[in-house]
């Protein structure tokens, strides 16, 4: 712990919590501590004191997304897909969950924490993208053969796997075109089956 941390306490969770919910309806990490305090009942004060400033409330409202992201890779897992299924179904089933409406805010908070942290590599986004990247792989990796994933050429396949996830979902954000960016992504799984 270093000393902008507060000790864990349940009324630190208890507002992570609220501040997370508030967050996650905004779709943004730009919070300031005024407007965020009034939403959740709490003041700046007790914020700041909890989190020890805005960045540290920043930063744990992160650690809250990605825990959020990592429950997600787990209910992935779960779902007996991974033992035999291949990069193409674990991409159908991760798609099935990326363009679920009802995860468009949590989903548009992710990427801005994401873009955040390729703008301000200094700030408290520091090393979410990263990370984000880092998480994907490793669950797409759990599909391929063990001789293909430890390829240049398994990195590659999965690599280019989670450019078009992504890349349609950030599409799928900007205008809710759930069937164009739905076909764009099944023709790439269709070729993916097919090599």
């Amino acid at each position: 712990m270093t000393g902008a941390e507060s000790p864990p306490s349940a009324r630190r969770a208890e507002l992570l919590e609220l501040a997370y919910r508030y967050a996650v309806q905004r779709g943004r990490t730009d919070i300031t501590l005024r407007p965020i305090a009034a939403a959740i009942g709490s003041s700046p004060r007790v914020l700041i004191y909890l989190f020890g400033s805005k960045d540290g409330l920043i930063r744990a409202l992160l650690g809250r997304a990605r825990a959020d992201e990592i429950a997600m890779l787990a209910e992935l897992r779960a779902g007996n897909w991974a033992a035999g299924a291949g990069l193409a179904e674990a991409g159908l089933r991760i798609w099935s969950w990326l363009s679920d409406p009802s995860r468009r805010p949590l989903l548009r908070l992710w990427l801005d924490g994401y873009s955040r942290s390729l703008t301000e590599p200094d700030g408290p986004w520091s090393g979410f993208a990263q990370a984000t990247v880092a998480d994907w792989l490793a669950l797409l990796a759990e599909v391929q053969p063990a001789a293909w994933r430890d390829s240049a050429d398994g990195l590659a396949e999965r690599t280019l796997l989670l450019a078009v996830l992504r890349g349609a979902l950030l599409d799928l954000l900007s205008t809710g075109d759930e069937a164009r960016t739905g076909a764009a992504v099944r023709m790439q799984l269709a070729a993916l089956r097919a090599s």
